[in-house]
């Protein structure tokens, strides 16, 4: 799964949103390093409802324009979940290779050098 695919179904994880809403949530999950063009959400969330991940919530009108409410079907929970325990694997791994304790792996906080890298 690719990242922008992956941040879109977190996004929808909380509450279903609409476009501007995905793309302000994919930019603040992804800590602003993630910005998705309005032609990029839009093609990415067309595919994804064909893929039976996402479905329109609903639709209303805010100043004169549509709005449209998309939400994580079953399976795109499903398929989020999977991904998101599959890169937990993948970085458990790599944090055990790189001497860094399991207990300050997610830490917020910059992770201690290794003795390699103090060198």
């Amino acid at each position: 799964m690719q990242e922008p695919t992956f941040l879109i179904l977190t996004a929808l994880a909380a509450q279903p949103q609409h476009g501007y809403g995905i793309m302000t949530d994919v930019a603040r999950i992804s800590d602003g390093k993630v910005r998705l063009r309005t032609g990029t959400l839009y093609a990415a969330l067309d595919r994804l409802e064909s893929e039976g991940l996402i479905q329109t919530d609903r639709e209303e009108i805010v100043d004169g324009r549509a709005r449209r409410y998309y939400r994580l079907t079953a399976e795109g929970t499903s398929r989020l979940s999977a991904e998101a325990q599959r890169l937990h694997r993948h970085a458990k791994t790599a944090f055990a290779r790189l001497g860094i304790p399991p207990s300050t792996a997610f830490s917020p906080f910059p992770l201690p050098l290794s003795s390699q890298e103090a060198r």
